[in-house]
């Protein structure tokens, strides 16, 4: 089962009672009303941002939900395990497909094998002329999902704190340069800076430019081919622009252990002793 299905590939299984397409387009992209003005026929709405893919707590902005609360939402838009779940985010930018890639992290870590990932989301089933349902579609529930959570793709900060004092793992940066130098900070995190030793891949290089769509494996595979071999933790603000990462080495180059690090920054700078390294020219 590939991880990334084509307009193509979709629009022949329209009629699978088997696959459920869920739209995740949030209130930056339209949400809801982005969904009823346009979407593939048969898709379910569920908004990343409001319906708790992640959740925040202790400071962290973007963390693994409990698998009660997975349970609920994968039975409120009517996913039941044999069910194959094709992601379709916004499609106009790296950040949106960045919610795919979450979605996917987050299904396959709730135990759901069958799922993919629409490549080029809404935007490139829209601009294929394929077909277009308008108005509301309301998920009909499934039975409560059995979630059985594996936290084998996770990496939680005691993973984090051992991969900084045995270099246990290449800690793997997906954010902008001027955050990774510690110039810039997202507002969700404490402290400027970067996890020491860290190295950088910006997630926006693995799209083309100006879109949301990832470049063919041939320049993935060069793009992350001097990442070094062994385990590897993604992280970046809030667990999210990491999910690209995640997803392109995990997913589509079949690196083994690859973990995405969900706290990411927002939760490693909220204690004042957690080590954060910035560009020298910064700390005179």
């Amino acid at each position: 089962m590939s991880p990334l299905v084509s307009v193509e590939w979709l629009a022949g299984r329209l009629d699978d009672p088997s696959i459920l397409i869920v739209d995740i387009r949030s209130t930056e992209s339209g949400g809801r009303a982005s969904f009823e003005a346009g979407h593939i026929p048969g898709a379910v709405h569920s908004d990343y941002a409001a319906d708790g893919w992640r959740i925040a707590a202790g400071g962290a902005g973007g963390l693994l939900p409990d698998a009660a609360h997975l349970s609920g939402l994968l039975s409120r838009i009517g996913l039941a395990p044999a069910r194959h779940a094709i992601i379709v985010s916004a499609g106009e930018a790296p950040s949106d497909f960045s919610a795919a890639a979450r979605v996917f992290w987050t299904l396959k870590a709730a135990g759901h094998e069958r799922v993919s990932i629409l490549d080029g989301g809404y935007r490139a089933w829209h601009d294929s002329r394929k077909a277009i349902e308008k108005g509301a579609h309301s998920a009909t529930a499934s039975a409560p999902y059995p979630v059985r959570l594996d936290e084998g793709s996770r990496a939680r900060i005691d993973a984090v704190e051992t991969a900084l004092a045995r270099s246990a793992a290449t800690l793997l940066d997906g954010r902008s340069q001027a955050q990774f130098n510690g110039r810039e900070k997202s507002p969700q995190v404490a402290r400027a800076g970067r996890l020491p030793g860290a190295i950088h891949r910006d997630q926006v290089e693995a799209f083309h430019p100006g879109t949301g769509r990832l470049r063919p494996i041939a320049e993935l595979e060069r793009l992350f081919g001097d990442i070094p071999p062994g385990p590897v933790i993604s992280y970046c603000n809030t667990g999210h622009l990491a999910s690209t990462n995640w997803f392109v080495l995990s997913a589509l180059l079949g690196r083994p252990d690859v973990r995405l690090y969900d706290g990411s920054m927002s939760e490693w700078t909220q204690e004042s002793g957690r080590p954060v390294a910035t560009d020298p020219d910064l700390r005179r």
